[in-house]
């Protein structure tokens, strides 16, 4: 009864943290403070028509990871991007959102800052003349802060070769004859900055988010604002009220640094539940890819591209349903439109733009300047429900790209984001990381707990799974050695230090669970409850069970040698050859520590070195324990198999 008791206390606890965890970040409890004023209300006019006024553009590009060791091609295309791409395309401003080099050692484990990549990097800026072609704004990724002991360290090479050259975040105005746009950069960067691994979540303190809303403020008079970083806000840790709700009045928040997951999400977009989209771009490192925005009439369009590919097509007019809200744009004006606009960039001419909606051929876009075409219509015609869009623009080289998306110019018609891709953008995952890690290890205590101070097990019914197990964990937790073995192990991997060794270049600190401390610094935890639950699940809990399992074996009277002659191979050997696996991975997680923190941390690293040296000492004892300490579990379990 204690037990069921105790389950179902763990049980409520993870439905009352995961329902406050909904509630918070799924924006069901309301915001936690004032957020920015929102803007003045929209005009419906001037509407997109036939003029080539009210209307810029720019490209977006992210982790670009130039590696003195791998992939010389990052540059090559890079270079060719900042050449060919901007002289075709001629972007108003450029967002390279972070991790310009890659700043790892040859081996892909340690991380170091390279000056002859940032050199490289300066070098294409510089060859190319891009600086001199558009706004080229570049901010730091957390590659571009591996290993840095301050923003004042000679190896922030950032603020050396980079375009911008300042650290922090920065608002930026492009000016136009038809107003103001606001271009505000989120640095999150960890200062000091660890080496890898634990530098993947961007912090912003107080400071720093004081800094930010006043930044929103200044930019309440322009008419959109873009907010840019390299972290999704899925992996920034802020302070009251959240970096969402900071940025509640921006029209689209864009960003990197999830790579698409390897290839698994190509498309990573959502909206908070303020209104602003957040809009993961695509790695240049692998995959080359980029983004082209624009603001048409005020109106926001984009598309993710793919570097050499041409056409490149954007449709401005009307915009895709997906990504209209009416709260931050005056979609009004799409209904008083007079014309679809186009914009079409080529290495070639451009020979044709034609356009389809709803599967019937409208017409040929004429080229009205530049690279935009338009085509005469009458919004009207499709004033109910969703409509498809598609736009067919052929080169002279041959080339054909073909673009569609759905709109409506109902203003009361929304369309969902992918839900995976929103769970994966609006969940705070270092939140999800917290409440798992501790429940897993509140379990595991609950379990250990229940069983040292429950009576000696009473076997009833046949000696089945649940029985047996049951019967296992009374005898670990009875016995003193592997009862506070197990517990001390828990414990730690909660409340001790994992390793001390040198977190950034010579600074010594000591990492735990629930964050980092170096030189005087504070880094909140992370991916640390990350890595403690990859140690809960894939070490901590199966040594328990195993020590479990193996006392069992004890008690039915076998030794090592003689359990593996039951002739129970199948039962066996792989238990062994699982923990044996497991075993192997807690190995090589200290020569992966060793890589990347340093001799010292591997010799200091208790949750590391020295459980891998302790580990096979605690299997031993199981195996050389004396009978008679196992007496009267061994007299009680064959004593309920005869009868």
């Amino acid at each position: 009864m204690a037990a069921a008791l105790a389950l179902r206390v763990v049980a409520g606890l993870a439905a009352a943290a995961l329902v406050a965890v909904l509630l918070e970040h799924y924006g069901l409890a309301g915001p936690a403070s004032p957020r920015p004023q929102p803007r003045r209300p929209w005009s419906p006019h001037p509407a997109p028509g036939p003029r080539d006024n009210n209307i810029f553009w720019g490209l977006q590009i992210s982790d670009i990871h130039l590696s003195r060791f791998h992939d010389r091609g990052r540059a090559v295309d890079l270079e060719k991007f900042c050449s060919e791409t901007i002289d075709i395309i001629q972007p108003a401003l450029v967002l390279a959102t972070g991790d310009l080099t890659d700043a790892k050692t040859k081996d892909k484990l340690g991380s170091r800052q390279h000056e002859v990549e940032w050199q490289t990097y300066q070098g294409i800026l510089k060859k190319t003349r891009v600086m001199e072609k558009t706004k080229w704004l570049d901010i730091k990724g957390n590659h571009d802060a591996f290993n840095i002991p301050g923003l004042e360290s000679v190896e922030n090479y950032y603020r050396k070769y980079s375009a911008v050259r300042k650290d922090g975040s920065f608002h930026y105005v492009h000016s136009t004859p038809f107003g103001n746009y606001s271009f505000i950069c989120v640095d999150a960067t960890l200062s000091p900055g660890p080496k890898r691994p634990y530098n993947f979540f961007g912090i912003l303190n107080e400071k720093q988010m004081e800094e930010l809303l006043s930044l929103a403020k200044e930019s309440s008079w322009s008419n959109h604002t873009i907010w840019f970083g390299h972290f999704t806000t899925s992996t920034i840790l802020s302070s009251s009220p959240g970096i969402r709700s900071i940025m509640s009045s921006a029209t689209a928040y864009l960003c990197g640094h999830l790579h698409t997951l390897g290839g698994l999400m190509p498309v990573l977009h959502t909206r908070h539940f303020q209104g602003t989209l957040e809009l993961e771009v695509g790695d240049w490192k692998d995959n080359r890819r980029y983004r082209i925005f624009a603001f048409d009439h005020d109106l926001f369009s984009f598309a993710d591209l793919t570097f050499g590919k041409w056409p490149v097509v954007l449709i401005t007019n009307p915009k895709s349903l997906l990504y209209s809200y009416a709260k931050h744009e005056p979609l009004e004006r799409l209904l008083h439109s007079t014309h679809i606009r186009v914009l079409a960039f080529s290495s070639s001419s451009i020979t044709s733009v034609a356009v389809k909606i709803d599967g019937v051929h409208l017409g040929e876009a004429v080229h009205l300047s530049g690279p935009i075409f338009i085509l005469k219509w009458n919004p009207r015609n499709y004033s109910n429900g969703t409509h498809n869009i598609e736009v067919i623009v052929q080169d002279s080289a041959g080339r054909r790209k073909t673009v569609h998306h759905v709109f409506s110019v109902e203003e009361d018609l929304h369309l969902t984001f992918d839900p995976l891709a929103s769970f994966i953008l609006l969940t705070d995952h270092y939140i999800m990381a917290r409440v798992l890690f501790v429940l897993i290890v509140l379990i595991q205590l609950t379990i250990l707990i229940i069983f040292r101070y429950r009576g000696h097990p009473k076997l009833k019914g046949p000696p089945g799974f649940v029985n047996l197990t049951s019967f296992s964990l009374h005898v670990l937790s009875k016995i003193n050695i592997f009862y506070y073995s197990v517990l001390l192990l828990t414990l730690y991997t909660v409340l001790g230090p994992w390793f001390v060794g040198e977190i950034t270049l010579g600074k010594l600190g000591c990492c735990f669970s629930f964050g980092i401390f170096v030189d005087g610094h504070f880094l909140q935890g992370s991916l640390t409850f990350i890595v403690g639950i990859l140690q809960l699940v894939f070490f901590n809990v199966p040594l328990m069970t195993y020590l479990s399992w193996s006392l069992l074996q004890r008690c039915f009277g076998h030794n090592f040698r003689s359990h593996l002659h039951q002739g129970k191979y199948l039962k066996i050997i792989p238990v062994h050859l699982l923990m044996l696996l497991l075993y192997v991975w807690q190995v090589y997680s200290c020569y992966f520590l060793q890589v990347t923190y340093g001799t010292l941390a591997f010799f200091f690293s208790p949750l590391r070195t020295w459980l891998t040296l302790l580990t096979p000492v605690l299997i031993r004892c199981v195996w050389t324990l004396n009978p008679s300490e196992l007496g009267t579990f061994t007299v009680q379990l064959k004593s309920h198999l005869s009868s």
